[in-house]
């Protein structure tokens, strides 16, 4: 492993690995997998313990706390976690620092094709290296930031090649050209209903404008909770039940200000209620677009910075028309 100091992101992850960790046999016993590590040792520093097959291939993770609470006779596999996220050993340390800034784990196991461990990397070496933190009284606040510090930190990397952030970022704007174009189609489709009453078009822009912010409002509150939470169906349905009482308190309150608004203006009352009742049932699904959509992009590992804020809107501003429009054709044709 090579020792902290500057550090190339070109280089193999693998050059700043760790050696020294035991190795468990996923078929042994919690006893037994007890005894291997105070035989072998946990080394300088270890954070995870790594499960292993007859053919010393990587097939899982045993949480600390369950190896220390569960019975002595108790398989390593039935308290292991299966699903382990591993660096491969062709991978970079720019790689290497995103798995850091994606799955913020505290460290990442370098596997060989056949999966078998080569080698572990942690936090601390790119604490220490790429963001230069030293070990002071304030380490735990250092370590607390560290994944969104590093997250600028390659932002600023990455920003050094214009390609590959078009690349990067270019994908998800199509959901933006998709959902424009959709829309066109849809509004091209209900044109005589926009022909027999011009005020479903004066407010187009507002209903539009409305679903745009409040699913921006909560996709921004969604992005910062899942940076201190997982995605689990527990969290989801305490967020989801949070995040649905706060839309019907928005769509009720935009929805009857903006009903008396055409009311009052325009003195058509089927309008006024179409109006208002599309902009209340849109903005229900503006929200939960707006904590939907990040937290499976999250679940799935992409970066819901960069490609919740195009499908979140593509989606919004689709549903908004498709309320609006048909609401307009079935209640003032």
């Amino acid at each position: 492993m090579k020792l902290a100091g500057a550090i190339d992101f070109n280089a193999p992850a693998a050059d700043y690995a760790r050696q020294d960790f035991p190795l468990l046999q996923a078929g042994a016993s919690a006893e037994k997998a007890l005894e291997t590590i105070r035989r072998e040792g946990v080394g300088e520093r270890v954070i995870y313990f790594y499960a292993v097959d007859e053919r010393m291939r990587l097939v899982g993770v045993v949480p600390t706390r369950r190896l220390l609470t569960a019975a002595p006779a108790t398989p390593l596999r039935e308290i292991m976690v299966p699903r382990v996220i591993a660096l491969p050993a062709t991978a970079t340390v720019l790689e290497a620092c995103e798995f850091f800034v994606l799955y913020k784990f505290l460290a990442f196991p370098v596997v060989d094709a056949d999966r078998r461990i080569i080698g572990v990397v942690d936090a601390d070496i790119f604490m220490e290296s790429v963001l230069e933190t030293q070990e002071t009284e304030g380490e735990d606040v250092a370590r607390a930031d560290f994944f969104e510090t590093l997250g600028f930190h390659l932002a600023q990397v990455r920003n050094a090649s214009p390609w590959r952030m078009f690349r990067y970022r270019f994908p998800w704007l199509l959901a933006t050209v998709a959902s424009g174009t959709i829309c066109a189609l849809l509004a091209g489709a209900f044109e005589v209903t926009l022909a027999r009453s011009l005020v479903i078009a004066f407010f187009l822009t507002m209903v539009l404008g409305l679903n745009e912010s409040v699913s921006m409002q909560s996709m921004s509150v969604t992005i910062q909770a899942l940076r201190s939470a997982r995605v689990t169906r527990r969290w989801f349905a305490t967020a989801f039940r949070r995040e649905m009482m706060t839309a019907l308190l928005l769509a009720v309150a935009c929805g009857a200000l903006v009903t008396a608004i055409v009311w009052f203006w325009r003195d058509e009352i089927r309008a006024a209620l179409v109006i208002g009742g599309s902009i209340a049932a849109s903005l229900v699904t503006a929200c939960l677009f707006g904590l939907g959509v990040p937290s499976l992009l999250h679940w799935w590992k992409l970066d819901p910075k960069i490609s919740a804020g195009p499908v979140t809107l593509a989606l919004a501003d689709f549903f908004a028309l498709l309320f609006y429009f048909t609401s307009a054709w079935l209640v003032l044709r």
